[in-house]
């Protein structure tokens, strides 16, 4: 058999609606501020990692001379 007991649907979906009705939901407002601090982080992120590819390009190409 297996090792997850079977449940009927019915009884699966009320189970599901009753654990959905205790989730606490963010707010308009709390959902645009994360999605905001979420774009200036990736944005960040983006300018970091492009500015140390840069560097690193730049000192490849000081150390190995330009090939090519």
């Amino acid at each position: 058999m297996d090792a997850m007991a079977m449940t009927n649907p019915f009884t699966f979906l009320q189970q599901v609606r009753s654990e959905t009705a205790k989730v606490t939901w963010p707010s308009r407002r709390e959902t645009m501020i994360s999605t905001i601090m979420v774009l200036a982080m990736v944005m960040l992120a983006s300018i970091f990692f492009f500015t140390v590819d840069q560097i690193y390009g730049w000192g490849f190409d000081f150390v190995f001379g330009s090939v090519g």
